[in-house]
């Protein structure tokens, strides 16, 4: 080993390349602690901080009782603008998918009001979907949107891709969005939807979206596994 690299950065490097040439996958358990100590005969607290330093960089998941895994990576949304859920998935080489939890026409909500710039007179469509990358669950989503401006389109043409429907079939141009971010623990009903356990971390964002115009036309409730999927800010 190089003696100008500390020990622990270099047993990362090793484990690093042997992930990425394929040696373990996505999924995959590590040996234990104890057979990599042996492996690059080094002591197990320094092996534990190159596993360690591995974990922090989302490369290797760490699960009490059970072992060290290879992390899927998670999928990132770039906090600039605003982009359909499907448009976020392809960019980053993953097939998007959903299960329509819930799909109906209802009187708007003093929320859903205030958010839509709605009169308690008009109707809103409302969505509730499970999200998924590559057949994994990604995130529940609850989306509110004035019914006017979706009544002539179909149920597919909304759920699947309701961005590029109201842009190709409505000429609509997509403009900004305001969200807002906040932590939670999983509830009951999230944890079975999004096959995680009961207090899991789970990503709350709140988002209104809106057309260049101005006009908002989509208010959304959505809940991340936070063990899926992380926001990053670009300044």
């Amino acid at each position: 080993m190089d003696s100008s690299v500390p020990i622990y950065i270099q047993i990362h490097d090793a484990i690093k390349a042997d992930i990425e040439k394929g040696l373990w996958k996505i999924g995959d358990r590590l040996p234990s602690e104890r057979e990599l100590a042996l492996k690059f005969n080094v002591s197990r607290m320094t092996l534990r901080q190159a596993i360690q330093t591995l974990a922090d960089e989302g490369i290797l998941e760490r699960k009490i009782g059970s072992g060290t895994y290879v992390a899927r990576k998670k999928v990132q949304e770039r906090m600039t603008g605003t982009t359909s859920f499907t448009d976020i998935m392809l960019s980053q080489n993953r097939t998007p998918s959903s299960r329509t939890i819930s799909y109906f026409v209802t009187k708007p909500s003093s929320s859903e009001m205030e958010m839509l710039q709605l009169s308690e007179e008009e109707s809103i469509l409302r969505m509730e979907r499970i999200r998924y990358a590559d057949e994994i669950a990604i995130c529940f989503e609850v989306a509110s949107i004035p019914y006017s401006l979706v009544s002539q389109y179909t149920k597919a043409e909304i759920s699947h891709s309701l961005y590029k429907t109201l842009e190709e079939k409505g000429g609509n141009k997509i403009g900004h969005a305001n969200q807002t971010i906040s932590a939670m623990l999983a509830s009951e009903q999230i944890a079975e939807y999004l096959e995680l356990k009961r207090g899991d971390a789970i990503l709350r964002l709140r988002q209104i979206s809106y057309f260049e115009t101005g006009q908002p036309f989509e208010y959304v409730r959505t809940q991340y596994a936070g063990n899926r999927f992380e926001f990053y800010l670009e300044k």
